[in-house]
């Protein structure tokens, strides 16, 4: 069943990479097409990036910055641990992220909605726009993913998650996998013997169940480190 959105020729898709990887910043992505950039990005093969391999998607995303206006939102490690602790609560985290992108590119275009995944309630992104971006209607839908602006918005924040984790795996000698999975585990294990449990923050989301699974461990506990 189709999903029946505002008649308008130009709208911005948003969406976000690394929300649930335990490594690595958030990422979230946004960009402006009309019905001719959707046609063309729909020809191209665009869609959910999750279902595409990396080598496709860092593809993808070169050719979607050649066509559209974007904009990205990097939120690494230290600076989501900070945001995290300061605003409690991922759906805003998320919707703070989500509204940066929408206004920044409403400061080169105008258009007349905005599209990004379910992640919660409409009111988060929509209280946390700013000025330029409180005259769009943003929708939130279950499986957005499906609509070309907001897919080619996931390909965009993907590359460059995928980017941007491999700088991390490069800058502390250790691959960083994705995901919050056993391995993970490991590799964060593998990190607090190399470095110390002070400076995972440097490279993970604090907040995670995953943080205390990997200093348990390491025989410690996540309350003897100071947030």
């Amino acid at each position: 069943m189709s999903t029946k959105y505002p008649t308008s020729t130009r709208w911005i898709g948003t969406d976000e990479a690394g929300k649930g990887d335990y490594f690595g910043p958030l990422v979230v992505a946004g960009v402006l097409v009309d019905d001719s950039i959707a046609k063309s990005f729909k020809e191209l093969g665009i869609r959910d990036s999750k279902k595409l391999s990396d080598s496709r998607v860092r593809d993808l995303a070169t050719r979607i910055k050649k066509t559209s206006l974007f904009s990205t939102v990097i939120i690494g490690p230290e600076k989501y641990n900070e945001l995290y602790c300061e605003i409690g609560n991922l759906n805003r985290l998320l919707a703070w992220g989500h509204s940066r992108v929408i206004e920044n590119i409403l400061k080169t275009e105008q258009c007349a909605y905005a599209i990004a995944d379910q992640f919660g309630d409409e009111k988060f992104i929509i209280q946390a726009l700013m000025e330029k971006g409180k005259n769009i209607q943003v929708l939130q839908r279950a499986g957005a993913e499906s609509d070309m602006a907001v897919a080619a918005a996931s390909i965009i924040a993907r590359a460059e998650f995928i980017q941007r984790l491999a700088a991390l795996s490069l800058k502390y000698g250790i691959d960083f996998p994705k995901g919050a999975s056993p391995q993970v585990i490991e590799t964060g294990k593998e990190f607090v013997e190399r470095y110390g449990k002070e400076r995972l923050n440097e490279v993970a989301k604090f907040h995670f169940k995953t943080t205390k699974l990997v200093l348990a461990k390491t025989g410690d506990t996540q309350q003897s480190i100071a947030t």
